[in-house]
């Protein structure tokens, strides 16, 4: 059940791009993007299907090309690839070292960004958020501003738990600084493992945690986290019996306990609102960026049973979505 809504639609323009085949052929909006996650992660999903509510079809007037890039260090790599495809838009989605990598090959294209864990206008990209000035816009998302707030649902959700371990790494590494300090303030301990090189090994990693730690599990945002694939560390919680709260729905859908963060398929549709001002004549420079301030909750309770947890009531009316 979903209680919130989000973000307030974009309006329209005139047309550049015909939308419906006529005497001739229209002409094709080609989008390209890269990511450390695979093209089958389901943002990109809600991106497409979003742009086919606008009026894009794949293979008649649309093309969306994607080349997936093995690392943060491989992006630079991958986007030229994708520029050389003949792009028209440049979506950039993730980390700042994506962005940073499509803005150094886009070579004057609009770049439409889901900037995750990174302040656009702090860090340079945009002038302001109403009217950035450039050739950037979009969306983002702070996961620092939750993550004191995901420490203090752990200490709701388990009153008698005292100790719980921490997994971050290098792009979650701000997350982790705020967990600890927010950790104090409810007196709860908190075991932060580090991990620096992928593939990143949870097994040897959680052998290193104090017995006291075990008994819950809070993983940050980081891209890395949902590799190889997202239902991994949902799982490997299960299996160690437990208690585990993630960034957001996707991990709660794959058999995490909770999970509390932006719904980011909802950001990704977003983003192909800007794409089509785009395509229909808007200036990036010109287009607002939007910050996510709603944030769901979600309870799988088929996970709850499996551990033989009882989470209050308060946590339950409180959830945007209760999985059963």
């Amino acid at each position: 059940m979903r209680r919130r809504a989000f973000l307030v639609a974009l309006g329209g323009a005139a047309t550049m791009w015909p939308l419906e085949l006529g005497a001739q052929s229209p002409k094709v909006l080609r989008v390209g993007s890269s990511s450390v996650l695979p093209r089958t992660t389901p943002v990109y999903a809600a991106f497409e299907k979003r742009m086919a509510e606008l009026g894009y079809r794949q293979g008649r007037n649309f093309d969306f090309s994607f080349v997936q890039a093995n690392d943060a260090a491989d992006y630079e790599r991958a986007y030229r690839a994708v520029i050389a495809r003949g792009i028209d838009i440049v979506l950039a989605n993730g980390t700042e070292p994506n962005l940073t990598a499509a803005l150094k090959v886009a070579a004057g294209r609009p770049v439409v960004m889901v900037a995750i864990d990174f302040d656009p206008v702090a860090r340079g990209y945009a002038k302001s958020l109403a009217r950035p000035s450039g050739e950037v816009t979009g969306v983002f998302s702070l996961q620092t501003q939750i993550a004191a707030k995901r420490i203090q649902i752990v200490a709701d959700a388990f009153p008698d738990l005292h100790a719980a371990t921490v997994f971050w790494d290098r792009l979650s590494a701000d997350e982790w600084r705020i967990a600890r300090e927010a950790a104090h303030a409810h007196e709860l301990k908190v075991f932060g493992v580090e991990f620096a090189e992928q593939p990143y090994d949870y097994e040897r990693a959680l052998a290193g945690v104090p017995a006291e730690a075990r008994g819950a599990l809070i993983v940050p945002g980081s891209p890395a986290f949902a590799l190889p694939y997202r239902s991994y560390l949902p799982e490997f919680a299960l299996r160690r019996h437990m208690r585990s709260l993630f960034s957001n729905r996707l991990f709660a859908a794959a058999g995490g306990l909770l999970s509390y963060g932006p719904n980011y398929p909802t950001l990704w549709r977003r983003a192909a609102d800007y794409v089509d001002r785009i395509a229909k004549g808007a200036k990036p420079g010109d287009l607002p960026i939007e910050q996510a301030t709603r944030f769901e909750l979600v309870v799988n309770l088929k996970t709850a049973r499996a551990l033989g947890v009882s989470l209050p009531a308060s946590i339950q009316a409180g959830a945007d979505e209760v999985i059963e």
